[in-house]
C-alpha cells in the first residue's frame, strides 16, 4: 500500500551503517542446503531526492529507492534470488481528500532483483515497469473512467500536476514470478493485473473496464482510494491468479467500507479469463487491512491482515498471518457482472448484514491462525509488513515497505512532508527481509 503513515519527527542520524537490523547467522537451513538469515537488510538504497525544507524544521529530507517491499517473490529456479517490488514511488499526503503529493513524478514502479549473500541482499538489477512500447510507465493515477476513484496527484507546492494522470500509471503492489522470467503484478488504480515481461514490458493487463478475457469482474472497480489489489499470487499449478483486495469495498459507499470486514478475494484462470470471487473476513474493520496472500496449496493461502502501527508510536501494533482455504466457501461471483456485483435481497456483499449470510448459503473461506509477526520477530520496528513467500512448509519470510524514507505530518488542510523515522529505534525506514521459522507445518 502507497499511503504514507505519520510518525512524529525526531532527532535522527541519517547513516545508513547505523541501522544495524540484520543478524549473520544462517539458521534457517533447507533440504539441498539452501540456508537463510534471520534478517537480511536490502544493500544500500540510492539517493532519489533530496529537499531542503521539511516545512517544520529546517533539515533536509531523502527520498530513498528504497520502496521495496510493496510485494516480495523467489526466483522459482533459484532460491537465493529475492524479486521485490515497489510501489508507485515516492508520495505524501497531500491537501484535500484523497490528494497525494509526488515530489518524483517521473519514477518508474520497478521491481528488484536482489541476491542473498549472507545477511545482505544485493541490488543485481532493476526491472523498471513499461507499457507495451516500451515507454516507462509512472504511478500517476489513471484518468476518470479508467481506473481512477477519486486520487488528486500535487506537487510539492500542493498545486496540481501537470500532467495529472496517466492511463497507463501503476500503484504497483502484489507480485509474481514465474518460470519463464516474466512477472505478473496486482495495482491499486483500476485494479489492474498486468503480464510484464523479463525486461519489464507490457504484455497483457487485466481491468474491470477490459471485455473479454482481459475482464475483471466490474465490481473491484468500487476499491476505494488506495486500497486496491494489494496481493497477488499464483497456484501452484501455474494455471490460476489469485489476488486479494486490501479493504472492504465501498459498496455502495464509504459509510459501507469503514464498518465493514469482508474481503473480496478474485482468482481468475490464466488461459480462459474465467473469474471466481470468494470472501474473506478480517478480524476487525478499518484501520484493518490485508497485505498479502501467497499460495501453498491450489486451495490454501497464508494471508497478512495488520494495521499501520508501529512500535513505540503509542498504539498497539498488529501483523498476523492466517492460513484460508477456499474449499468449500462460495463463489459469490455476479452471472450479470454489474457494478455493484451480486445483489443480495437488494443489497450488495458489503453491507449485508453476516447475520443474513445463512439465508443466502454465503460462507467465507476457512481462516486459520498461524504466527505473530510481532511476536516472531522481537522489537519488530516496521509499520508496513507487505511482503510475504512461503520457503518451506516452516519457513517463511516477510518484507516492509519503507515508504522511500517519506512521511506524513499534519492535518488534511495542512499536510507536511517529513522524513519517515520508525519510533522504537528513532531511525529511517529502511527494507528488510526478515525469516520466520514456523511452530506448525504449513502441509
Amino acid at each position: 500500500m502507497s499511503r504514507t503513515s505519520t510518525f512524529s519527527l525526531k532527532p535522527f542520524g541519517l547513516a545508513l551503517g547505523s541501522w544495524a537490523l540484520l543478524s549473520s547467522c544462517t539458521d534457517h537451513e533447507l533440504p539441498g542446503g539452501t540456508s537463510y538469515p534471520s534478517q537480511a537488510t536490502v544493500s544500500t538504497p540510492k539517493v532519489l531526492a533530496t529537499f531542503t525544507n521539511d516545512f517544520t524544521r529546517n533539515l533536509p529530507i531523502t527520498a530513498y529507492n528504497g520502496g521495496f517491499g510493496s510485494a516480495m517473490a523467489v526466483d522459482p529456479n533459484d532460491p537465493q534470488i529475492f524479486y521485490l517490488l515497489t510501489d508507485r514511488g515516492p508520495n505524501t499526503d497531500g491537501v484535500g481528500s484523497d490528494a497525494k503529493v509526488f515530489p518524483v513524478p517521473d519514477f518508474a514502479p520497478q521491481i528488484g532483483k536482489f541476491r542473498l549473500e549472507g545477511g545482505e541482499l544485493k541490488l543485481i538489477e532493476t526491472i523498471e515497469l513499461k507499457d507495451a512500447t516500451g515507454k516507462k510507465l509512472t504511478g500517476l493515477p489513471n484518468p476518470v473512467g479508467s481506473g481512477n476513484a477519486g486520487e488528486l496527484a500535487q506537487d510539492m507546492n500542493l498545486q496540481p500536476l501537470s500532467p495529472a494522470t496517466d492511463p497507463n500509471g501503476l500503484d504497483s503492489e502484489g507480485l509474481v514470478a514465474m518460470a519463464d522470467g516474466s512477472f505478473w503484478v496486482s495495482d491499486e488504480y483500476g485494479p489492474h493485473i498486468v503480464h510484464f515481461d523479463r525486461t519489464g514490458r507490457t504484455l497483457r493487463r487485466l481491468n474491470p473496464f477490459n471485455t473479454g478475457a482481459d475482464a475483471l469482474p466490474q465490481v473491484l472497480a468500487k476499491r476505494w482510494p488506495n486500497r486496491g489489489m494489494e496481493g497477488l499470487t499464483i497456484t501452484p499449478d501455474g494455471k490460476t491468479l489469485v489476488g486479494i483486495m486490501q479493504n472492504t469495498l465501498r459498496n455502495p459507499n464509504k459509510a459501507t467500507a469503514d464498518n465493514s470486514t469482508v474481503l473480496r478475494i478474485l482468482t481468475y484462470q490464466i488461459e480462459t479469463g474465467v473469474t471466481q470471487q470468494f470472501i474473506y473476513l478480517m478480524d476487525k474493520p478499518n484501520p484493518f487491512r490485508v497485505s498479502e496472500i501467497t499460495a501453498i496449496t491450489n486451495t490454501t493461502f497464508l494471508v497478512l491482515e495488520r494495521n499501520d502501527d508501529a512500535l513505540g508510536g503509542g498504539n498497539t501494533p498488529v501483523k498476523n498471518i492466517f492460513k484460508i482455504d477456499i474449499t468449500g466457501a462460495t463463489d459469490v461471483s455476479d452471472s450479470e457482472n454489474k457494478a455493484s456485483g451480486k445483489l443480495f435481497g437488494g443489497k450488495t456483499l458489503e453491507e449485508l448484514p453476516l447475520a443474513e449470510w445463512p439465508n443466502y448459503g454465503i460462507k467465507s473461506v476457512k481462516k486459520e491462525f498461524v504466527v505473530d509477526v510481532i511476536q516472531a520477530i522481537p522489537n519488530y520496528p516496521h509499520d508496513k509488513v507487505e511482503g510475504l513467500v512461503v520457503l518451506s512448509p516452516t519457513l517463511i519470510a516477510v518484507a516492509n515497505d519503507d515508504d522511500f524514507g517519506l512521511a506524513t505530518e499534519g492535518t488534511s488542510a495542512n499536510r507536511k512532508m517529513i522524513q519517515k523515522i520508525l519510533p522504537s529505534v528513532n531511525k529511517v525506514d529502511f527494507n528488510a527481509v526478515y525469516f520466520i521459522s514456523l511452530p506448525k507445518a504449513l502441509k
